[in-house]
Formats: C-alpha cells, structure tokens, sequence
C-alpha cells in the first residue's frame, strides 16, 4: 500500500461518521432532530443498528482478482444474512434487494459488499463456498417495496392482536417482535418465556385472523433488548442493538474481581440479566490481581494475626486489621505483605503491622473546578447589572473630582 492510499484511507477512516450518517438527520427547526422517519430503512444505512464500515470501498482490485460474489442484506432489526450475487448485479450499500426466502422472496437492504463481507462470514462462521446459500433474485421494483412497505405498516397491530390470543389463551410468553417477509406471505413471530410453551392453538387462531404463514422463534432475553432497543445506565444506545454481536455469558464473578457491590439493580440490565459491559474491563482486573497475595491468608504477627478487610486493586494495596480490633485497619503495600507472608513461612518473628504500616495522605486534588457556578445554590440571587453599578460609582468619583478642582 503507498502513501496515497495510506492518506486516502485515514481521511476517509476519520470521516466515517459524516459518511454513514443520512443527510435528513441533521438538525431541523427549535435544535430538534429532523429525522428521516423511515426507522432504519433509509437509503444510506447511516440510521442502520450493527452497521459496517466499508473501508476498502476506495480501493480498486488487483489485476485479475474477481471481486466477491456474496454480499450482506439486512432486514429488521439486527438481523443479517448473506446471499450470492449469481446474476452479477452491480450492488452498492443502500440498495434495497429482493432475495430468496422459504416461500416465496424477502426484501432487505444491502449493508456490505466487496472483501469485507468474506471476512464477516468468516466471523460469523459462514461458508462462502457453500452451494445451497440463497441468493438474490433481483433489485427490488417499486411493486416490490411498496409491498413490503404495507407489510412493515401491519406489524404493530399484528403484534397487538397476537398478544390478546396469546392472554386468551392463557399462555406464559410475552411476544417481543413481529417481522413480516418482504413479500407479505409469512410473519414470523418473535417470543420469550420461562417455560416450554404449547403455542399450537395460538398458530391456528393466528393464521385465521391474519391470513398467512405463521412462524414462532423463541428468543433470550439478550436477542428481545438487541431486537427492541434501548438506552442504557450509561446514557448511551444499548450495547447489544448497535455493535454487541456475541452474547457472552456474564455471571457475578465479575462483579467480584471488580470490587463492585452484589446490587441486582445497579448490575442487571434493561434484559434483566447481568450486564454485559461487566466483561469489558475483567482481563485488566485479572492480570492486575496476578501480583495479589490471596486475601484468605492470615498475616502472624507477635500481636496478633491480621485478616484483610479490603484491597484497591491498581493502587497495589490492601488493608488488614488484627482479630478483636476491626475498627483499626492498617495500609501495607502487596509486597509488604508479601514479605510478611514469606517470614512466616519460614518462622522468622514479625513485630506487628505498624512497622509496614503505610500513611496515606488525603488527595487534595480536586477532580473538577467549578467555573460557571452551576453548584452555587445562591447563583440566582446574586445582582445581575454589575455593570451599570460600577459606571455609577466610576461616574460619582469623577463628580467628586470636579467639585474638588473647582473649589482648589
């Protein structure tokens, strides 16, 4: 790769937002968002979940090297499959497609084409030999789309009535999704429960008041907030509806090693599950506890043993009190401890804790500055015209100053 192209490539790297975002997203009248109002369907992919970065969108081919044959189609949601360009369509991100589905054809967007989807399936474990992957029949015609367009209009009312057979019925499920095939000839529906569930009475009482092809998929908790959407603790879009493609399991060991409270509220997410952002920080936690001495191991001293009461994991220390005196607690260093635990291996007599004892002097350093005011409870009674009082008195002093040279 020569420089032009490393050039070409950072600029464009660096304006990957302005590029993905739809020009109908901008701000419109009062600072609100205008907003397409085509809820993840509109032409450029910007407003898409899960969407990929085509970073080699600018680079032309080597000589001889027939481009990729499959490409990745997006449907509702976050779900993704790849098809085979077999009729060797001229396809770029954006354009909508009509594919093969069981029956009849779906309708989805194109979100990647070229190298790139190659190394997608292979993340996601797809074979691109693979024969029987399905493939795209055409461009989707207008007939096509508005088609799929009345089908998208119906689910909302369709995933009503399916909920009041399902509370008819009487049966333990909350139905999560409805997504209709782009050709309206069947409706998948998306649910979650507890327990085994006999839905067989609810697909006949849904295929008479519907007039299609039902399909139920039972789904986690995970895949209903990835499907749904949301915001999460931290102010941002949920984790799993915008990049999170892989659910790993997440058990309260985390929270552990990461000295956080056991708080089902504070650690459970709007899945009701763990959070998954527990996992991102645990590898540093864990090479960070490698040079911890293990906290069950009591320290002998000729006062007393000494149990530890808490460690900081990246300040590397760790406090202890002696037995019948837990309101005293004493700072050591884990090599202090280290050594101590190594002397009483070998018997050699330790004083007492006060001897490694560290002071910890208080940080005084102030984490921010208030410099608007914005935590002064007076801020509001303070006078607003300071201005006009100082001209004031500026113009007092001056008439002070004529009568006093008239009067010399």
């Amino acid at each position: 790769m020569n420089h032009n192209r490393i050039a070409t490539f950072c600029s464009s790297f660096g304006s990957i937002y302005k590029i993905m975002g739809c020009s109908s997203c901008s701000t419109g009248k009062d600072g609100q968002p205008r907003g397409c109002k085509n809820n993840g369907t509109c032409g450029t992919d910007g407003c898409n979940k899960l969407t990929v970065f085509d970073w080699l969108s600018n680079m032309s081919l080597p000589n001889g090297h027939e481009p990729f044959d499959c490409v990745e189609v997006r449907f509702k949601n976050s779900r993704k499959e790849f098809f085979r360009n077999k009729e060797n369509l001229t396809l770029s991100i954006g354009d909508v497609v009509a594919t093969e589905a069981s029956p009849g054809h779906d309708v989805g967007v194109v979100t990647l084409v070229g190298e790139l989807v190659k190394v997608q399936m292979k993340k996601k474990k797809v074979d691109h030999k693979d024969e029987n992957l399905p493939k795209i029949y055409r461009k989707a015609s207008q007939k096509d789309i508005d088609i799929w367009q009345a089908a998208r209009d119906r689910e909302p009312e369709v995933q009503k009535r399916s909920r009041e057979l399902a509370i008819r019925l009487q049966l333990q499920m909350k139905i999560s999704d409805v997504e209709f095939q782009g050709d309206g000839s069947k409706a998948t529906f998306y649910y979650t429960a507890e327990e085994r569930v006999d839905f067989r009475q609810l697909i006949k009482d849904m295929a008479r008041a519907f007039s299609t092809r039902i399909e139920m998929r039972q789904i986690g908790y995970r895949q209903e907030a990835a499907r749904l959407g949301g915001i999460g603790s931290c102010g941002r879009e949920l984790c799993c509806s915008t990049w999170l493609t892989d659910f790993r399991s997440v058990n309260t060991a985390s929270a552990r090693y990461q000295q956080l409270s056991l708080n089902p509220q504070k650690l459970a997410g709007q899945c009701g599950k763990l959070k998954c952002c527990l996992n991102y920080e645990l590898d540093a936690y864990l090479d960070a506890l490698k040079d911890f001495p293990n906290q069950e191991t009591r320290l002998k001293t000729e006062k007393g043993e000494a149990v530890c009461q808490k460690i900081d994991i990246f300040k590397q220390i760790m406090w202890y009190a002696y037995e019948g005196e837990w309101a005293n607690w004493f700072v050591l260093t884990t090599d202090q401890v280290h050594e101590i635990i190594e002397r009483n291996k070998k018997k050699q007599p330790v004083v007492s804790l006060e001897e490694y004892a560290l002071d910890l002097t208080d940080d005084t350093k102030t984490a921010f500055e208030n410099v608007v005011g914005q935590d002064s409870l007076t801020r509001f009674d303070k006078p607003r015209n300071s201005r006009g009082r100082n001209r004031k008195k500026k113009k007092r002093t001056n008439n002070k100053r004529k009568r006093t040279n008239k009067n010399a």
